[in-house]
C-alpha cells in the first residue's frame, strides 16, 4: 500500500514571495520532524529572487544588490547547500519535506528527485539526463532543473527548481557555480511549444508518485486557498499563514538590525552532526537569451 504524502499546492496563487514561503517551509518542517503531520511537499512559483547557499561566493552576483532590487529581484541568504541560483515566474519549485531514517539517504533522495524530473521530461518527448559533476537534470549541456537540499534533525527541506517557461536570461544576473561552459533551458524551449506550470506540475507529481511510491493527498486544494479553510494542515488559511510569516520576519529583521546584523535572511551555522546540506547545481550560460530582466 502506498504511503500518503501531503501536497501543499500554492501554484494557483501565482508567484509568491520567497521569504514568506521559506518561513512556511520552516513551519511545516518542524511539524513533519515532530511527527504531527506526514511528509509534506510544497509546489510553488516564486517572485524573482536570487538565493545564496552556504557556499555562495558574492562574486557570482553579477549585479549589486541595489541594482537587483531596482529590477525587482530579491536576494536571500539561505541554509541549503550550493552557491547561487535564481527563482522566478514560469519555474516550478518543489520542496519535499520528508523524514529520513539515516543521513546516507540524502544522496538517494537527490537521485530520486532527478529520476522523477527525467521521467517527466520523457513524457514530453524530451531526453534528459544527470551530469556526474553536479546534481540536477540536464539536456545536453543545458540545465533544466536545479536541485539544492538541506537536512535538519533528519528531515529534508528546500528542493528543486524546474524550468517550465522561465525566461532564460537570468545568467545576466548571476554566475551560477562559476561555470562558463554550460547553459540553461526550459521545458517549453525543448518541447517547442508553450508548456504551463499547471501542465508540468501534473506530469511531475505523477512521476514523484511513481518514483517515491507515494500517493499525494492535496492538503491545500486551490479552492481552499480562496475559501480560507485548511483544517488538514492544522492551520487557518495559508494566505494568513504567509502573512503572519511576513510579519514575524519583519520583527526578526528589526531585532537583527538592532543587534548589528543583516536582516536579509542570514544563513545558519555550518552543518554539524544533526544538519547537512546537498549542493545545488546550476547552469551558467545560455547561448540564446530571451531578453533581460
Amino acid at each position: 500500500m502506498r504511503q500518503q504524502a501531503r501536497l501543499v499546492d500554492l501554484t494557483a496563487l501565482g508567484p509568491l514571495s520567497y521569504r514568506d514561503v521559506w518561513d512556511l517551509q520552516h513551519e511545516l518542517h518542524e511539524r513533519v520532524r515532530a511527527g504531527t503531520v506526514p511528509q509534506t511537499w510544497i509546489a510553488v512559483e516564486h517572485e524573482p529572487v536570487i538565493t545564496l547557499g552556504r557556499n555562495a561566493k558574492i562574486g557570482n552576483l553579477l549585479l549589486g544588490r541595489e541594482q537587483l532590487a531596482a529590477r525587482g529581484v530579491d536576494v536571500v541568504e539561505i541554509e541549503r547547500g550550493g552557491d547561487v541560483t535564481y527563482h522566478g515566474p514560469g519555474q516550478l519549485v518543489v520542496y519535499p519535506i520528508r523524514k529520513l531514517e539515516r543521513f546516507r539517504e540524502v544522496v538517494p533522495l537527490v537521485r530520486s528527485l532527478e529520476e522523477a524530473v527525467i521521467g517527466a521530461c520523457a513524457r514530453f518527448g524530451i531526453e534528459a539526463s544527470r551530469w556526474s559533476e553536479h546534481a540536477g537534470v540536464w539536456i545536453g549541456c543545458n540545465q533544466i532543473c536545479a536541485i539544492g537540499l538541506a537536512v535538519r534533525q533528519m528531515t529534508s527541506f528546500h528542493g528543486i527548481a524546474f524550468n517550465v517557461s522561465t525566461e532564460l536570461d537570468y545568467d545576466r544576473l548571476i554566475n551560477p557555480c562559476g561555470l562558463t561552459d554550460r547553459g540553461l533551458t526550459s521545458l517549453s524551449r525543448e518541447a517547442e511549444r508553450d508548456v504551463t506550470v499547471e501542465e508540468a506540475k501534473a506530469v511531475l507529481f505523477a512521476e514523484f508518485e511513481r518514483v517515491f511510491d507515494v500517493q499525494f493527498i492535496e492538503a491545500l486544494p486551490s479552492t481552499s486557498v480562496v475559501a480560507g479553510a485548511t483544517p488538514s494542515l492544522g492551520m487557518t488559511d495559508v494566505g494568513e499563514a504567509l502573512g503572519a510569516a511576513a510579519v514575524a520576519r519583519g520583527a526578526c529583521e528589526c531585532a537583527a538590525s538592532q543587534e548589528g546584523r543583516s536582516g536579509a535572511g542570514a544563513s545558519e551555522s555550518s552543518p554539524g552532526r544533526d544538519e547537512t546540506s546537498v549542493p545545488e547545481s546550476d547552469c551558467c550560460r545560455t547561448s540564446a537569451r530571451a531578453g533581460s530582466l
